[in-house]
């Protein structure tokens, strides 16, 4: 399989994107209600580990990918089941992702537009993207890194007349515990959804570059979430943004410029449709280099279409409809993440770091 290089920066822009992804119209760690930012916090604290974890998979066995060191780690047979594992994971993730980024427009504009259509034209889209290879998807992704951050800004510098302070008053109301599981759930969605990194990820410019990559992705990306869901508190206040699918949006409606600027929830579109879109493009790529892998082709472009096509056909009956759609994303959906996001990624890292000192051993 051929290794695609991608530099430091086009690193950092893929992860700050995939990590604001669809946050970007919803309030991530909302179950914290006025602590929202505290637990975004820990959440991003939470999140670090395993970003050295990720990054450090990537440096164990020089020249290798996730699925030679899998491989390594794991044996053929052993070895084939756990990249099974991960590849179903991230084309269930394609299926779920594709399904919002299509329900959004749907929602809020094309009422009367079929979901499998929508759905469809978004997969054609990325079928298309994933096919350039990740090195063009980066370059694309260091362009929109930079709109999307002046989007965000422009809608925190928009919205400074129609904030509430009181609405995080007071602090720790409710205690420790929902702060706790807010914070659990950021930490589970995004951050370690950015595993999908591990098999989409081929080649860095330096040893270093992967923990520059994922830990700076992090960073940055966890601050404009932090942003984002701090703002839905702060304009609608806790009991209208939990009662609405999509409350960062919704501060697009409250914003008000006289007569000059109208329609500005358009930006809200902007923003999701850039993050998500990426999203979807790297849990696609994974999901083709991980049947590639499976299947022993060489190249995975050759099946992703194909991928695309399985992964719209699941969307569609997957869920009966966006309210069955959160109400999986929202509770079911993070016990049976964690194994896949966290427990699995760390069982790699120390069975490779054993391998590893073995192999040092006998050399």
């Amino acid at each position: 399989m051929n290794k695609e290089v991608i530099s430091d920066r086009q690193g950092i822009s893929l992860v700050v994107l995939f990590i604001i992804g669809t946050n970007s119209i919803m309030a991530a760690g909302l179950t914290a209600e006025e602590d929202i930012w505290i637990a975004v916090i820990i959440g991003i604290v939470m999140g670090i580990p395993m970003m050295l974890i990720f990054a450090r998979l990537h440096c164990i066995f020089e020249n290798k990918d996730l699925f030679d060191t899998i491989e390594i780690c794991f044996g053929k047979v052993l070895g084939k089941v756990v990249v099974i594992i991960l590849t179903l994971y991230a084309f269930e993730a394609i299926a779920s992702i594709v399904r919002n980024f299509a329900q959004f427009p749907v929602a809020v504009s094309l009422n009367n537009s079929p979901l499998i259509l929508v759905m469809a034209i978004i997969m054609i889209l990325c079928v298309w993207a994933v096919k350039e290879g990740i090195e063009v998807i980066s370059k694309w992704a260091r362009v929109f890194l930079l709109v999307l951050i002046i989007l965000i800004f422009m809608t925190l510098l928009l919205s400074l007349n129609i904030i509430n302070i009181n609405y995080i008053r007071p602090v720790l109301r409710h205690g420790i515990k929902p702060v706790l599981k807010g914070a659990y759930e950021v930490f589970m969605f995004p951050f370690t959804q950015t595993v999908v990194f591990i098999m989409a990820f081929s080649s860095f410019k330096t040893k270093k570059s992967s923990y520059k990559i994922y830990l700076m992705g992090l960073l940055i990306g966890g601050l404009e979430v932090l942003l984002l869901s701090l703002l839905s508190v702060l304009v609608l206040g806790v009991d209208t943004a939990s009662g609405l699918f999509y409350p960062a949006y919704a501060i697009w409606l409250r914003i008000n410029i006289g007569d000059i600027f109208e329609r500005m929830e358009i930006i809200a579109g902007g923003l999701f449709t850039i993050g998500a879109f990426i999203k979807l493009c790297i849990f696609l790529m994974a999901t083709s280099k991980g049947v590639s892998n499976i299947l022993g082709f060489d190249d995975y472009k050759l099946i992703v279409a194909p991928i695309a096509f399985f992964a719209v056909i699941l969307a569609g009956f997957e869920f009966d409809s966006m309210i069955d759609y959160f109400e999986f994303t929202g509770g079911p959906w993070y016990i049976y993440a964690f194994p896949l996001q966290v427990g699995l990624p760390i069982i790699i890292w120390i069975v490779a770091e054993i391998k590893k000192k073995r192999i040092i051993g006998i050399e």
